[in-house]
């Protein structure tokens, strides 16, 4: 496990120097950051797409928290649509105490990020973080997350080292988003305790029943049991060197529903990539995108709406699953 994660962690420095060898961002260029998580990667890609339909040159670049951080430090990146707070707080923080990331604007208020179970598990006494010690042997000793270095694995790695909740003695198995949800779901299928990192929007809800935990802490995933605003980050200067794109990313903003619509799409259409899912959602929902596109103006100056749905009409296949 060690050496292939040194592996990883190779290849991802190796992206951000190559990143960092290359010219700065053109005018007409939008480079997008993402991390591996379906509604990152949805609302990214139609970020992407909006952008590429007005005429810029836009990309989207998958790498981990922390390297997306450093990305638009090092002007590799722009933009940033996953900042999930106050989880994410020890890892952005200092980037915006710099004041080389600017955390900019919330782009989707009201969401959910902390520790979760399923019902049965909750049901059956382990309600709390408090409660989680007191199931250590059926639990294994271990609480399920994602991806190496993600802050949810921080926080929870934190808990574990400073014995938070009397967790000293468990361990954090990180893993894929998928991989994670593939195992909690081979656990609920036996009946088997787990306890994992759970979120909202997303799939999983409709797919797992499961509960989130009370407990949480300002030094965990927030008082407010876990409760969070994602916002876009942008780095240091995008905002007055490219003032179109920076308005729209004001008016950038994604209503919950929509997301648990698009990630239900993505899980009963197998083969169906994050941007189809997405952007049919868009295309059947022109309140939405009207609002996005205000005011916005295409590279060239003219109108964004029009130019956006002639996009859409070209690109037919969005408007039909």
């Amino acid at each position: 496990m060690k050496n292939c994660f040194s592996r990883r962690m190779f290849v991802v420095f190796a992206l951000v120097l190559s990143l960092a060898a290359g010219p700065a961002a053109a005018a007409d260029e939008v480079r997008f950051v993402s991390v591996s998580w379906t509604g990152v990667t949805v609302k990214t890609e139609i970020g992407v797409r909006i952008m590429q339909a007005l005429g810029y040159e836009s990309s989207n670049t998958m790498v981990s928290v922390p390297i997306a951080y450093k990305a638009m430090e090092m002007n590799d990146a722009d933009i940033f649509l996953g900042n999930w707070m106050p989880s994410m707080a020890t890892v952005a923080n200092k980037f915006f105490e710099r004041g080389t990331v600017v955390k900019y604007v919330a782009n989707m208020p009201g969401a959910k990020y902390t520790l979760a179970a399923p019902s049965y598990v909750v049901d059956g006494g382990l309600k709390d973080f408090s409660d989680i010690a007191r199931y250590a042997d059926k639990l294994n000793h271990k609480i399920y997350g994602i991806e190496e270095g993600n802050d949810g694995n921080k926080v929870i790695e934190e808990m574990i080292e400073q014995d938070m909740f009397d967790l000293g003695d468990f361990e954090l198995i990180p893993s894929s988003e998928a991989g994670m949800l593939a195992q909690v779901k081979a656990f609920t299928q036996q009946d088997k305790w787990v306890v994992f990192l759970g979120w909202a929007p997303h799939y999983m809800n409709e797919i797992i029943d499961m509960k989130y935990l009370t407990g949480s802490t300002a030094e965990t995933f927030g008082d407010n049991d876990g409760t969070a605003t994602v916002y876009t980050n942008i780095r240091k200067g995008f905002d007055k060197e490219t003032p179109n794109v920076a308005n729209f990313l004001q008016q950038f903003i994604f209503p919950i529903p929509m997301m648990n619509e698009i990630m239900a799409t993505l899980h009963e259409n197998d083969g169906l990539k994050p941007y189809q899912a997405g952007m049919h959602w868009v295309a059947q929902h022109p309140e939405i995108y009207r609002g996005w596109l205000e005011g916005i103006k295409t590279l060239d100056g003219e109108p964004a709406l029009p130019a956006f749905e002639r996009y859409l009409e070209e690109e037919g296949p969005f408007a039909e699953l």
